[in-house]
């Protein structure tokens, strides 16, 4: 009994020992002329909220902590990432159609709003990425505003 039990932690370390080359590709692009914060004029209070709770997941630059280095926590944050940026990567907003942008900032509010956003295993690991409500409020309020300048043209 006790050598199965030593057996089955060897192989658990072993495991874990060889995971560790099978890591997901980095989000680490360099910044892109298509990114929001390069083609509109986001107030600075608005961008440092997406800076905290958003763009690791909705952008391409990811600011990666020491424990996103070991699987399977990398394989867990890579899987948040590539589906945020199927949801929305404000790094390729200058590319999106006005259509798709006014819908992306009224998802964004409708999604801050109902509490989904930022998800709650991101709230888990980046104490930061805690919205308060006046943060929330705050996102909400810009989204709307955004959406109706992007709806008239100005």
């Amino acid at each position: 009994m006790r050598t199965a039990f030593r057996l089955l932690i060897l192989l658990f370390i072993v495991g874990l020992v060889v995971i560790q080359f099978f890591q997901p590709e980095k989000n680490t692009a360099t910044d892109s002329p298509n990114h929001l914060f390069k083609q509109v004029d986001v107030p600075d209070d608005v961008s440092a909220l997406l800076k905290q709770a958003c763009l690791d997941c909705h952008s391409n630059q990811t600011q990666y902590l020491w424990y996103h280095q070991f699987a399977p926590v990398s394989w867990f944050i890579n899987d948040h990432i590539v589906e945020g940026k199927e949801e929305l990567n404000l790094s390729n907003w200058g590319n999106m159609e006005i259509l798709d942008q006014i819908a992306a900032m009224e998802d964004m509010s409708k999604e801050i709003r109902n509490g989904k956003m930022p998800i709650a295993s991101y709230k888990l690991m980046h104490p930061k990425a805690r919205l308060s409500e006046q943060e929330s409020q705050r996102l909400i309020e810009w989204t709307s505003s955004f959406s109706e300048k992007l709806l008239t043209g100005e």
